[in-house]
């Protein structure tokens, strides 16, 4: 029987069980669950978000059902947090046993796999379908945090170049900006741009599905790995539906993660037919502008400077009683991103 691991006790015991089967232990997940058996704990696995994630078997018993419980058990947990697809990265030799269990591989790498239960990303194209426009088309993926004349000039410098330009927004709630206002700012910022499509990244583009690092030999790894696993997303499944032969970026001053996203950008989509674009940063009083120069800006209530690094529709928005609690949250915030 699966029960839920509550307690130091518990956590001990499941750490002594992954960090046994050559694992490691990470401390942030919703849910961690586990099967005892004789009062020892002989299988474990954990979710955070939509991932499921340090299933960890006893040798004893890997040849029974224990995975597909545990697997079970973690989506009725995310099912009734109200999520509807779940994803797993697991080792290459790991991933038939996760197909059984009617996972579907997503990305194959010959470091690791991604999967994904309940069909997501099929519904997502769907839903995406009446979007569709034919010709040689172009992306971008966003997360304008929040949207400012950067983003305006990359966006419309790319429309340029294409029939269609798709803008991904990136979902990810990781931001100060919610994902609701920066999609909405976005939209409003290129309405008048006809052959631009703004478009909700969902999980599958810069996604919030973290990459978990307790299965690698080498965790300094996964960095750059979720890189080309998220890259390789993109190459083998939203470029091919959407006609996308060229994606755009900015360049990259300030952030060396990004910077390194860029630069795997090349190497990894070439592979799929995709030219990646590389086009210079729009600056604002010698400055390259960015959203952390506005959100800086904002933080010390310095509007005037923002008014030269957003639209005038952000512009608006910033200086609403909507946005009053986002500026006062502003003013403790000093992250970059």
């Amino acid at each position: 029987m699966v029960v839920e691991l509550i307690g130091k006790r518990d956590y001990q015991l499941a750490r002594q069980l992954i960090e046994g089967s050559g694992l490691t232990f990470e401390q942030d997940f919703d849910n961690l669950v586990g099967v005892f058996e004789g009062g020892r704990l002989v299988a474990v696995a954990a979710r955070s978000g939509r991932i499921l994630k340090m299933f960890a078997i006893d040798p004893d018993h890997q040849s029974g059902s224990l995975l597909g419980e545990l697997v079970t058990e973690q989506v009725r947990l995310g099912t009734l947090a109200g999520l509807d697809t779940f994803f797993v990265f697991t080792p290459p030799t790991s991933a038939p046993s996760f197909q059984a269990l009617n996972f579907t591989p997503l990305v194959r790498h010959h470091e690791a796999f991604l999967l994904e239960y309940g069909n997501g990303l099929g519904r997502y194209l769907e839903d995406c379908r009446p979007l569709l426009r034919p010709g040689a088309n172009g992306a971008v993926v966003v997360n304008c945090n929040p949207f400012t004349l950067g983003h305006r000039y990359l966006i419309e410098e790319a429309a340029g170049r294409v029939d269609t330009l798709y803008v991904f927004v990136v979902r990810e709630d990781r931001s100060i900006f919610p994902f609701e206002t920066r999609f909405r700012l976005v939209r409003e910022g290129v309405r008048d741009l006809e052959n631009v499509v703004v478009l909700d990244s969902s999980h599958y583009a810069v996604s919030g599905v973290t990459f978990p690092s307790y299965f690698l030999k080498d965790p300094s790894r996964a960095a750059s790995l979720q890189m080309e696993i998220d890259l390789t997303l993109f190459g083998r499944h939203l470029a091919p539906f959407f006609q996308v032969a060229k994606r755009f970026v900015g360049s990259e001053p300030f952030c060396r993660t990004t910077r390194l996203y860029s630069e795997e950008m090349f190497r990894v989509l070439a592979a799929f037919g995709v030219e990646t674009v590389q086009l210079e940063r729009r600056e604002a009083a010698g400055e390259v502008i960015s959203a952390y120069r506005v959100r800086d800006a904002i933080r010390r209530e310095a509007y005037e400077t923002v008014r030269r690094l957003v639209p005038p529709s952000t512009l608006a928005y910033l200086l609403s009683d909507e946005a009053r609690e986002l500026r006062e949250k502003l003013k403790t915030h000093h992250r970059r991103h």
